[in-house]
C-alpha cells in the first residue's frame, strides 16, 4: 500500500489507515474506520470531536509515523488494547499488556450479578479467582468499599499489571481496595471464609478453531485454555469452593455461551441451589451462579 503523501491531513491518514485495518483484518469498513480512530486518539491525545475539527490539519511527522505503524500492527492482528496499553471496563480504564487476557463488555455482567450479591455496607468477604488485569475485582471494590475484596492468579504478570492498575484507579478517582496474590484456585482460601466468589476462567477446549483467530491469537493460551473439553477449572474451582465459602456464599462464573447447562449441572452436583444463568447483550447464555447449601 502506498504511503500518504508528506504532510497529509489527519482525515487523510485516517483514511489510509482505515484502508489498512480493514484489508489486514479483512473486516468492514466501519470497523476498521473505528479502530483507526481509536488508535489515532491514543497516539494525538484528541477526543472524538478534537479529531473531527483537527481533521483539515497535517498532523507533525512524528506523529503520523508513529499513526501509520500501529495501524500496520493491528492490521496484522495485534488487539488495539495491546497497541494502546488500555482498555475500558465498567466504569474505568484498565492497564493492559501482552501475556494477560484483555477485559471484555462480556464480563461485565459479573460484575453487575456480584454487586446485586453484595449488600452496599456489608464488609462481605470477595474473591475474584483467575484476576488477570484485576478488571472485575477492582470494579467490584470501587463499588462496594465496605466489602473485603482480594484477587488470586498464578500469573506473575497478571498480578503485576492488576496492582497497576489498583493505582491506575485511585489516578482517576475510583480508589479500590483489592488484596492480591499468586495461588491455584483456592488452595490457599481458609475453609467457610468467603461469601461470594467471582471467576472468569479459561474456558476454551484446547481444538477450539477460534483460538487461531482475531484477538486470542496474541493472548495468552493458559488464560484461555482448559482441559476436559474447556470444563476443567470449573470443576476444580466448584470442588474447593464448596469448602471455601460460608453457608449462603454465591459462586459466579463466567463460560462460553455452550456451557451454561454444563456449568449449571457442576453446580448442581456439588450441592449449590438457586442456580441461574444470565445472558450476555449478544443475549447469548454467558454467566452462571449458585448459592452454597445453608447447612
Amino acid at each position: 500500500m502506498s504511503q500518504p503523501a508528506p504532510g497529509a491531513s489527519l482525515d487523510a491518514l485516517l483514511r489510509d489507515c482505515g484502508a489498512r485495518i480493514g484489508t489486514g483484518r479483512r473486516c468492514d469498513r466501519a470497523e476498521a474506520v473505528f479502530e483507526a480512530r481509536m488508535l489515532a486518539g491514543y497516539v494525538t491525545g484528541l477526543d472524538t470531536s478534537g479529531l473531527m475539527l483537527e481533521g483539515d490539519r497535517p498532523l507533525a511527522p512524528d506523529l503520523a509515523d508513529r499513526l501509520l505503524g500501529l495501524c500496520d500492527r493491528r492490521a496484522a492482528g495485534e488487539p488495539v488494547a495491546y497497541l494502546t496499553g488500555e482498555r475500558g471496563f465498567w466504569r474505568h480504564r484498565f492497564r493492559t499488556a501482552p501475556g494477560v487476557l484483555i477485559p471484555r463488555p462480556d464480563t461485565e455482567l459479573l460484575v453487575e450479578w456480584a454487586l446485586e450479591r453484595i449488600p452496599p455496607t456489608v464488609a462481605a468477604r470477595v474473591l475474584d479467582l483467575g484476576t488477570g488485569t484485576g478488571a472485575i475485582g477492582l470494579s467490584i471494590a470501587a463499588e462496594r468499599p465496605d466489602a473485603v475484596v482480594d484477587a488470586v492468579d498464578r500469573s506473575e504478570a497478571a498480578i503485576l499489571v492488576a496492582a497497576a492498575n489498583r493505582s491506575f484507579l485511585a489516578e482517576q478517582g475510583a480508589p479500590a481496595r483489592l488484596g492480591l496474590w499468586r495461588g491455584d484456585w483456592l488452595a490457599a482460601v481458609a475453609p467457610a471464609s468467603l461469601d461470594l466468589i467471582v471467576s472468569n476462567p479459561p474456558y476454551i477446549s484446547a481444538d477450539d478453531p477460534h483460538l487461531g483467530q482475531g484477538d486470542l491469537r496474541h493472548e495468552p493460551a493458559e488464560a484461555l485454555v482448559a482441559d476436559e473439553a474447556g470444563l476443567g477449572d470449573y470443576r476444580r474451582i466448584v470442588g474447593q469452593a464448596v469448602a471455601a465459602l460460608r453457608p449462603g456464599g454465591w459462586l459466579l462464573f463466567e463460560h462460553g455461551y455452550e456451557q451454561a447447562d454444563a456449568v449449571a449441572a457442576l453446580l448442581r452436583a456439588a450441592g449449590f441451589d438457586e442456580i441461574e444463568t444470565r445472558r450476555d447483550v449478544a443475549g447469548q447464555p454467558r454467566a452462571t451462579a449458585g448459592r452454597s447449601g445453608t447447612s
